[in-house]
């Protein structure tokens, strides 16, 4: 992180509807995007974040791709953070398929989980040494305020409730749990912080959705950094041509030196 000035995280939101055209051509299109994307990108990011649905959709085909994006990451660019985009959270047994689908199967870092029901559809998650789990805490889709503010009988929101639980009940500590905060909640990260002020958070929101990273950095930067900032859309589409991956590294570079301002 300090080492790159970088703090950035690309999403491999990889829809096979949106890619450059004369990949089509290709054996395995998302792979051969993916792989131009992590190419002109990996001097530039700390992490990358393959969105699960973008590949469950096109079938085996799209869990091949991606099992071949995870392996090409790994041989090539080893220091890489590797996040499943799942957002998965049931029964604790499913929980365990999941974990060891994602952590055992395909050698992810990392995995988003929903904290929706409870601390056994989490712990399963946190019994893998060196893995970490990212509870969604307070999103920035637009529907996140339908439950996540909810103020409690305590007098909290739901996402302070969930974030309090989990790091004082549920064994979720700086060493293996993040938290999913959105960008364009970022009045809200200060509140974030004094509950976990040691975390790391991952944010998605910038870009394509208009967060801001001064606030994010203002209100969500600790000491450590603690700060893992994804933009997906805005990176891996910034060009629809032959000259796609070539725009895409354009695009993370000014990130990139705006991040490297905060990293000082």
């Amino acid at each position: 992180m300090l080492k790159k000035k970088t703090f950035l995280c690309v999403g491999l939101d990889s829809d096979i509807k949106k890619i450059p055209q004369h990949l089509l051509s290709e054996e395995d299109p998302l792979f051969s995007f993916n792989k131009a994307i992590i190419d002109a990108t990996a001097d530039l990011c700390i992490a990358y974040k393959p969105n699960m649905a973008f590949y469950e959709t096109e079938g085996w085909k799209g869990v091949r791709s991606l099992e071949r994006t995870v392996n090409y990451i790994r041989s090539n660019h080893p220091e890489m953070f590797i996040i499943a985009d799942a957002k998965r959270g049931d029964i604790g047994n499913t929980s365990k398929m999941y974990a060891r689908s994602f952590f055992e199967h395909m050698d992810f870092d990392a995995v988003t989980v929903a904290p929706y029901m409870g601390s056994d559809s989490v712990t399963p998650f946190m019994g893998y040494e060196g893995k970490w789990v990212i509870l969604l805490a307070l999103t920035s889709n637009k529907g996140s305020a339908d439950f996540q503010n909810i103020v409690s009988q305590k007098g909290e929101p739901l996402y302070q409730t969930v974030l309090r639980t989990s790091a004082s009940e549920w064994g979720g500590t700086p060493d293996n749990m993040m938290y999913v905060v959105g960008a364009t909640r970022a009045d809200m990260l200060a509140d974030v912080r004094k509950i976990i002020p040691h975390n790391f958070l991952l944010v998605p929101g910038i870009g394509a959705q208009g967060g801001s990273l001064e606030e994010v950095c203002k209100y969500g930067m600790n000491d450590q950094c603690g700060l893992i900032v994804n933009s997906s859309r805005a990176i891996i589409y910034a060009d629809n041509s032959t000259d796609f991956a070539y725009a895409a590294h354009v695009e993370a570079s000014r990130v990139r030196d705006q991040m490297s301002q905060y990293l000082v």
